[in-house]
C-alpha cells in the first residue's frame, strides 16, 4: 500500500534485522487509538501507557511514552475502555476492596481522554459511591523517550529521559531534545512532585457520594512548527452525510469512518492562502501520519460524493511538489507525483533509507490525473481544473516517457537508488510480486493494475484536454488504445480455471502468474472488454480470493500464501472496495454485493473502524477476521472505503459538465429502506432514498438532471 515504515521492503527487511538485534515491531491490534492529526494517542484498553507502542505522539515524535495512574496498595481492575468518536476515549476501573460493604464495587476510577492538535488532555476522576468514608494515595507517573516513529516501530526506542520541572507558571514536568519539546502539567497541584522520576502524588479524602479529579494537560511542539499542520477549525473540505438504512452496521461504519477521516486531515503550509489552506488526508495512524501520494489520492477519489474540496486540496498539494528534475537518489523525474514526505530521513534497515521527499512510486502519477478528471465530473470549478491542466500535461508526459523508456510500452519501476523500495506499487513489500510457484519477480516490473491506471488516466486526460480546448486529446486516446492491445497480448495467462492477467511482467517481460486481488483494480477502467471483465468477476468471487470478509491479496492456492502476509494473503479493505466499485461499473452487481457484505461483516468485528489490513484466514476460520497485529487503525483509504461501497451500492455517478447525476442502485436494496442526505455534487446537496421495493427518489441541485432506472 503505502509506505516506508511498515512490514515490507521497508519493514520486511527491517523487521527481520530488528528481530536479530532484539527489537520487534510492536503490535497495535488491541490498542485504543485517538487522533487529531498530526497528533495521536495510543494506549492499552485500560488507558495506561506502558512503553512499547503506547504514548502521545506529535508529528512523528513520541511526546509521552509512560502515563500510569495507580492507587497505593490497590490494583485498579479495568471494566471498560474504548473510543468516543475519533479523538476521545474513556476508561473505567474499579478500586476493589476500597470502601466496600457488599460485593458491589464502591470506589471507581474514570479517565476521560481528548486528543487535540499538539495536545493531550486527560481528566482522572475518583468517585466514592459507597457508604464509607475512604482515603487513598493516588500517583500519576509520566515519562518519555522522545523517540522518533521509526525508533518505536523498530522495537528499539531510546532510553527514557529524566523529567525536569515545568516552567515557572505551571506545576508539572518538561522534556526536550533538539527542536522538540514537551510539557505535562496538572491541576490541581500535587501534594508531592518527584523529580527526575516524573511522579505526581495526591492524598485524597472522599466522603460517601463525592468525587475528586485532576486534569492532566500535555503539550508538544517543534520549535520550527509542524511540517504539515492541522487545518484551522471549522474548515471541513466535504459535506458530512447522514445515512439511515435497514442495516445499522452500515450506518455505524459510515459514521465512525467519517469521524476518523475528519481527524486524519492535514494542511499544506505552502498554500497561498494561510487562512484557508489546501487539505489532504494523512495515510494512517500511527505509522503514516503524513502525506502519501497514492494513499491521499485514492482516499480523495473515494470521497468525491461528499464534495470536491478534498480532491482539490490533494491535487494542489501534490502539484506543488510535482517532479521537476531527474534525481536517482530521490527517484524524482519531471512530471512525476511523489510517494511520501517525512520530516527526517527514515533509516528503516541497513539497505533501506528513504529521503525525506521520496518519489519511488509508479502509480501516483496516473492516479493524480484520474482524480483531476473525476473531480471535474463531480463539479470541481472549471477555473480550478484549468489551473491544474499544466500539471496534468506534465504527468501525461511522464507516463509517455516512462512507457517509452521501458521499450515495450508499459509503465515499469526499478529502484534506481539502491536504498529505496524494491516494489513501487501499492503492494510495496519486497515479497509481494511473485509467480504462482512462489518465486519472486525481478525488476524492472510492470504491474497489471498500473497499466489500467495509465489507460484510465490517458482517457481521462484526453477528455480534459478536449473539454478545455487544449491539444493532444486524440493522441492520448490512441495511446490508450495501443496500451490496451499490448496488455491483451502480453499479460494474459491461463491456468486450470481459465484465462486471467498476470500480476506483473518481470524484467525479462515474462508474466509473473500469481493470482491476486489486483483483478479488481482492472475492472471498470475501460482496459478490459466485456468477456475479459466477466472472467475476472468470476475469479474474484472464487473461494481462493474471496475470504468471506474481503479479498485476499494473494490466492490461497498459491505457493507462499500466508494469511498474515502483508501483501501475500491478508485482506485490505480499500483493495476490496476498489473491486466492489469496479464490479458495479463493469456490470456485475451481484459479485459486488457479496464482497461488500464481507467488508460490512468485518467492520462489525473491528468496532466499525476497519484497519489498514487484517488476516486472510477466511470465514471458515471463524465468524470474525483475525487482526493483522501491526496494522494502522484508522487508515485513510480503509475509512474512505465505506463511502466507496455506499456509492457502489447506489450505482451513483456524476457528470456535472453534462448536467447529469446517475443513481441506478446496484445492490442498495440489500440495505433498504435506505435514505442518505447531505451528499454533494457540484455546489449543491444530493439526497437519495431507496425504498424496500427498489423505488428510487433523488433530489439533485438546480441545473442537474437525475438519471435513474
Amino acid at each position: 500500500m503505502d509506505s516506508t515504515v511498515k512490514p515490507q521492503d521497508t519493514d520486511a527487511s527491517a523487521a527481520r534485522s530488528a528481530s536479530a538485534a532484539g527489537g520487534l515491531q510492536p503490535f497495535l491490534h488491541d490498542a485504543v487509538v485517538t487522533l487529531h492529526a498530526p497528533s495521536l494517542v495510543i494506549s492499552s484498553a485500560d488507558g495506561q501507557f506502558r512503553g512499547g507502542v503506547d504514548g502521545f505522539y506529535h508529528g512523528d515524535r513520541r511526546a509521552l511514552s509512560e502515563l500510569t495512574v495507580a492507587a497505593e496498595g490497590i490494583a485498579p481492575a479495568p471494566v471498560q475502555g474504548g473510543l468516543r468518536g475519533a479523538d476521545r476515549a474513556d476508561f473505567r476501573a474499579v478500586l476493589r476492596g476500597l470502601g466496600e460493604t457488599t460485593p458491589d464495587p464502591a470506589v471507581a476510577l474514570h479517565r476521560r481522554r481528548r486528543t487535540r492538535d499538539g495536545r493531550m488532555e486527560e481528566v482522572v476522576e475518583i468517585t466514592n459511591d459507597g457508604v464509607r468514608h475512604v482515603g487513598l494515595r493516588l500517583t500519576v507517573t509520566a515519562g518519555t523517550d522522545l523517540a522518533t516513529m521509526e525508533q518505536v516501530k523498530s522495537g528499539r526506542p531510546p532510553r527514557a529521559l529524566p523529567a525536569e520541572a515545568a516552567d515557572a507558571h505551571a506545576i508539572g514536568f518538561s522534556w526536550s531534545a533538539g527542536d522538540f519539546g514537551v510539557q505535562l502539567t496538572a491541576e490541581p497541584a500535587p501534594d508531592t512532585l518527584h523529580l527526575p522520576e516524573g511522579r505526581l502524588s495526591y492524598d485524597i479524602d472522599l466522603p460517601p457520594g463525592t468525587s475528586w479529579s485532576v486534569t492532566l494537560d500535555c503539550v508538544a511542539a517543534y520549535t520550527d512548527g509542524d511540517q504539515f499542520p492541522a487545518p484551522p477549525d471549522g474548515q471541513l473540505p466535504w459535506q458530512t452525510p447522514t445515512l439511515h438504512s435497514a442495516d445499522r452496521g452500515l450506518d455505524r461504519w459510515l459514521t465512525q469512518s467519517l469521524a476518523d477521516l475528519d481527524r486524519l486531515r492535514l494542511a499544506d503550509p505552502r498554500s497561498p492562502g494561510p487562512d484557508r489552506p489546501d487539505q489532504f488526508l494523512a495515510a494512517g495512524a500511527p505509522w503514516f501520519l503524513t502525506l502519501f501520494g497514492r494513499d491521499s489520492l485514492w482516499a480523495a477519489r473515494m470521497l468525491l460524493p461528499l464534495g470536491t474540496g478534498l480532491a482539490a486540496g490533494t491535487l494542489r498539494t501534490l502539484a506543488r511538489r510535482q517532479g521537476a528534475v531527474t534525481d536517482p537518489a530521490t527517484e524524482e523525474q519531471p512530471g512525476k507525483i511523489l510517494h511520501e514526505v517525512r520530516r527526517d530521513t527514515p533509516q528503516l534497515a541497513k539497505q533501506l533509507a528513504l529521503p525525506p521527499v521520496y518519489y519511488g512510486t509508479v502509480d501516483a502519477t496516473p492516479l493524480w490525473i484520474t482524480l483531476l478528471h473525476d473531480a471535474w465530473r463531480w463539479g470541481l470549478a472549471p477555473g480550478e481544473v484549468e489551473a491544474l491542466l499544466p500539471h496534468a500535461e506534465a504527468a501525461l508526459a511522464w507516463m509517455r516517457t516512462q512507457a517509452d523508456a521501458s521499450g515495450d510500452g508499459f509503465l515499469k519501476y526499478v529502484d534506481q537508488s539502491g536504498h529505496g523500495l524494491s516494489n513501487q506499487g501499492w503492494k510495496d513489500s519486497d515479497d509481494s510480486i511473485r509467480y504462482h510457484d512462489g518465486r519472486l519477480a525481478t525488476a524492472p516490473i510492470a504491474l497489471c493494475e498500473v497499466q489500467a491506471y495509465a489507460y484510465e488516466a490517458a482517457r481521462g486526460g484526453a477528455a480534459l484536454l478536449r473539454a478545455f480546448g487544449r491539444p493532444g486529446a486524440d493522441q492520448w486516446e490512441e495511446w490508450a488504445a495501443r496500451l490496451a492491445d499490448r496488455f491483451r497480448k502480453h499479460f494474459w495467462v491461463e491456468d486450470a480455471h481459465g484465462p486471467y492477467p498476470a500480476v506483473a511482467l518481470d524484467g525479462d517481460g515474462r508474466p509473473a502468474d500469481a493470482v491476486t486481488s489486483g483483478f479488481g483494480h482492472l475492472l471498470g477502467t475501460g482496459l478490459l472488454n466485456a468477456e475479459e471483465s466477466a472472467l475476472l468477476a468470476a475469479r474474484l468471487t472464487g473461494p481462493d480470493l474471496d475470504a468471506g470478509h474481503g479479498l485476499r491479496t494473494l490466492s490461497s492456492d498459491a505457493v507462499g500464501f500466508n494469511p498474515f502476509g502483508y501483501h501475500t494473503g491478508s485482506i485490505w479493505p480499500h483493495d476490496t472496495a476498489i473491486a466492489v466499485h469496479g464490479l458495479v461499473r463493469a456490470g456485475f452487481p451481484d459479485a459486488a454485493a457479496s464482497l461488500a457484505q464481507g467488508l460490512l461483516t468485518a467492520s462489525a468485528a473491528f468496532d466499525s473502524r476497519l484497519p489498514e489490513l487484517f488476516a486472510g484466514h477466511g470465514a471458515e476460520g471463524g465468524s470474525s477476521p483475525a487482526p493483522y497485529p501491526a496494522s494502522c487503525r484508522p487508515q485513510a483509504w480503509a475509512a474512505a472505503s465505506s463511502v466507496s461501497v455506499l456509492q457502489a451500492a447506489l450505482g451513483l455517478d456524476a457528470d456535472v459538465p453534462a448536467g447529469t447525476v446517475t443513481v441506478t442502485p446496484a445492490f442498495a436494496t440489500a440495505y433498504a429502506p435506505l435514505t442518505v442526505t447531505g451528499l454533494q455534487v457540484g455546489h449543491g446537496g444530493l439526497d437519495i432514498t431507496v425504498a424496500a421495493d427498489g423505488r428510487v427518489d433523488v433530489t439533485v441541485p438546480e441545473g442537474l438532471s437525475p438519471v435513474t432506472r
